[in-house]
């Protein structure tokens, strides 16, 4: 199981949210966005048990991905994972979401210490600074915004948000600049570049969950900005896809699932014609796509092709057998 698969949480669990507050303003039945909320929560379980077990049993892959400059980052939706479980399961186990948010923040923080904190000595690759490289410092204390904010933690909620969002200006032009200057990614690592959607729709979710739902001129800009990658990499659908659909594209959910949430709030909050029109049609294109991701990746479990095989290692050459040396001259 590559650690990417965490990527499905977010969107599953986001998309539940976004029908979890469709019912509350009587948009939806409240059971829909109930079932979406806690599938999330248990592929969450399923994936960090999985995680587990390969720690135990297959540890230097583990440590591999750790170490790999490209996939690291995607650990820190093991611990975010956990926050949004944490808002997930508050309405029916209280005492359980406190643990899991005070574990899932530490975690969080923990990891972007560890890991990223020595990248600072100049160790990471350019070529490896993918949009995936957002989702430490970035999604994960936007994540925790999401959660802090609702559950009576304002204060907090508005630091997270504050690192989440300086995290995201300060590093965007270093992403954007290795996407258009460096060399093209190859078809089937393409997909980590859907990441690139979540940031300012994230970033106006957590500002919404920490600010009360209030949508002010900053949640419109942060919106506009959102409309604006989503139609950059809608330009880019037919390249993504060379390589065929793979469980990769769930890279893109968290944008999805968070434009969903957002469109939501902006449909309830203004009263205007526009922007009631703007909220729904993005809203349908949000749940569109990602039942469309559900659907597809349904499929290749079904076929059993959902998770890549495992590479076996290399078999070291056989030395060359030993030859008696000749005899020197008589």
């Amino acid at each position: 199981m590559p650690v990417g698969f965490f990527g499905m949480v977010l969107g599953i669990f986001g998309l539940g949210t976004a029908w979890r507050y469709a019912g509350t303003i009587g948009l939806a039945p409240h059971w829909v966005g109930e079932v979406g909320v806690l599938a999330g929560c248990g592929v969450w379980l399923v994936l960090a048990l999985i995680y587990g077990y390969r720690f135990l049993t297959a540890r230097e892959r583990v440590l591999a991905e750790w170490r790999d400059p490209g996939q690291f980052a995607f650990i820190s939706l093991l611990p975010a994972g956990a926050v949004l479980v944490s808002a997930g399961v508050r309405p029916y186990m209280p005492v359980v979401s406190g643990v899991l948010l005070a574990a899932g923040i530490v975690g969080q923080l923990t990891f972007s210490v560890v890991r990223c904190a020595p990248l600072w000595r100049g160790t990471q690759p350019l070529d490896a600074t993918t949009p995936g490289f957002y989702l430490p410092t970035v999604a994960a204390n936007f994540i925790c915004a999401i959660a802090l904010g609702p559950a009576g933690h304002t204060e907090l909620g508005y630091m997270f948000l504050g690192a989440g969002l300086i995290s995201w200006l300060t590093l965007e032009p270093l992403v954007t600049h290795r996407l258009r200057t460096g060399p093209p990614m190859p078809p089937k690592a393409r997909t980590v570049i859907g990441v690139q959607l979540a940031p300012p729709f994230v970033a106006c979710y957590a500002y919404l969950s920490v600010d009360g739902g209030r949508f002010d001129p900053f949640a419109l800009a942060l919106f506009g900005y959102g409309l604006l990658q989503l139609l950059l990499l809608a330009r880019l659908v037919p390249w993504f896809l060379q390589g065929g659909f793979s469980p990769g594209l769930w890279a893109f959910s968290f944008g999805l699932a968070a434009m969903a949430n957002t469109a939501l709030r902006l449909d309830h909050a203004t009263g205007t014609l526009g922007m009631r029109v703007l909220a729904v049609v993005v809203l349908v294109l949000a749940n569109v796509l990602l039942l469309a991701l559900v659907a597809q990746t349904l499929v290749l479990l079904v076929r059993g092709r959902l998770v890549p095989p495992a590479s076996v290692p290399p078999t070291p050459p056989t030395p060359p057998a030993l030859t008696p040396a000749a005899d020197g001259p008589s």
